[in-house]
């Protein structure tokens, strides 16, 4: 495994840290390392293996369908019609009640799609450039130019400047903060519905109910990215589906193909008459029909065996054991998250005992410095959540 990560740290770009580890295959929620060491997951490729590995029932049914594709037609280009995009497009629809998708490669990529989408809505109305999109501070939507501008942590931004312009921070569940950023030129509002990078920090049901009605009242548009904390992550299909706050437009990927690199933006009918047309968007790869053969299967099984509804069980399971653990330790301040997206904030950074459980065969990531997110595969077992708590405990 060393030999390994010499000949990976010669090669690659360093743009990442990464922990000392290879891993080779996985089997349900385990992983294994290149040595055949085993590790309980609680990270799922950072929310995207939904159904963890190799499963009999789950993923193997995901496994023959891509590998049927790959017999069939990989991609084709937009210019055409396929099946799977077809298939893919009508049940995504459907999971999140919006009308249209457009299928892109990854999470920013749909976010960019969103900026895009804001834009073309408010210059349709007055032919102005100048209209100004409205964040949160302490989000993250990603590492492209657009994306970076809208994630509301200045140290991701800063070596890049300038960014894209006419972007505002607010604060999040604070609607004041947001009424004072708000004026003429404001023509759209975007967050995670539950902040993932930025330390596990759900939206309030009353601060999504006062967004949904300023904009409703000033005509903005209401965007949510539900990228980490989507497909089923919270116990249900989409988070904002807790709160009945329904979106003008959304992101989403990671879990989408559950390991198959695709995301989507979707949107209303309403706003998709009034924005983007023909010549305005594209993408070679996005929405090619074997990564819409993977979304199609990965809803198939979502729907079938009722994952969005095991997780929301097991959620609080989890969440109940990791407060029994951090009313023990004096140095844990909060437990925060819904469903099977959790996270633990320390008075310290939480590197060493991430590497510690690293070492015992857990899998663990951060969020920030003082924070343990905790996203594992949405087919974990209370058996499953039992391990990783002693895991978790010897480290401590």
């Amino acid at each position: 495994m060393k030999e390994y990560i010499e000949r990976a740290e010669s090669k690659w770009l360093h743009t990442y840290n990464r922990y000392q580890v290879v891993f080779d295959h996985g089997n349900g929620v385990y992983l294994y390392d290149t040595d055949g060491k085993k590790y309980l997951d609680f990270c799922s490729g950072i929310a995207v293996n939904a159904l963890g590995y190799g499963d009999q029932e789950l993923e193997q049914e995901l496994v023959e369908a891509l590998s049927d594709q790959i017999g069939k037609l990989t991609h084709i280009s937009n210019y055409y019609y396929n099946v799977p995009a077809i298939e893919a497009a009508e049940k995504l629809t459907k999971a999140a009640g919006l009308e249209r998708v457009f299928f892109t490669n990854s999470g920013a990529e749909a976010v960019e799609g969103l900026i895009k989408t804001a834009r073309k809505y408010a210059y349709l109305k007055d032919g102005s450039t100048d209209h100004e999109i409205i964040a949160m501070e302490h989000s993250f939507h990603g590492r492209t130019f657009g994306a970076l501008s809208v994630t509301g942590n200045p140290h991701y931004r800063e070596a890049f400047e300038p960014m894209i312009g006419n972007i505002r921070f607010a604060r999040m569940n604070d609607i004041d903060s947001v009424m004072e950023l708000v004026n003429d030129k404001t023509c759209a509002i975007l967050l995670e519905t539950v902040q993932g990078e930025g330390g596990i920090h759900p939206a309030t049901e009353d601060f999504l109910k006062k967004l949904r009605a300023l904009c409703d009242e000033r005509d903005i548009l209401l965007m949510l990215d539900e990228i980490q904390c989507g497909m089923g992550r919270t116990g249900r299909m989409f988070a904002w589906q807790r709160y009945g706050v329904k979106p003008d437009a959304m992101s989403v990927a990671k879990a989408l193909g559950c390991g198959v690199p695709v995301g989507a933006f979707l949107m209303s009918e309403k706003l998709a008459s009034a924005s983007l047309v023909a010549g305005d968007h594209g993408t070679t790869y996005g929405g090619n029909p074997l990564v819409c053969r993977a979304v199609s299967k990965v809803l198939d099984i979502f729907e079938k065996r009722d994952i969005a509804g095991h997780a929301e069980k097991v959620g609080g399971y989890l969440a109940d054991k990791l407060d029994g653990i951090a009313e023990k330790h004096s140095d844990i301040v909060d437990r925060r998250g819904i469903g099977l997206m959790q996270g633990l904030e320390f008075t310290h950074p939480v590197g060493d005992i991430i590497n510690r459980c690293l070492e015992n065969g857990l899998v663990l990531i951060n969020a920030g410095t003082n924070i343990i997110r905790f996203m594992p595969p949405l087919v974990i077992t209370e058996a499953d959540v039992d391990e990783m708590c002693r895991i978790l405990e010897e480290a401590l």
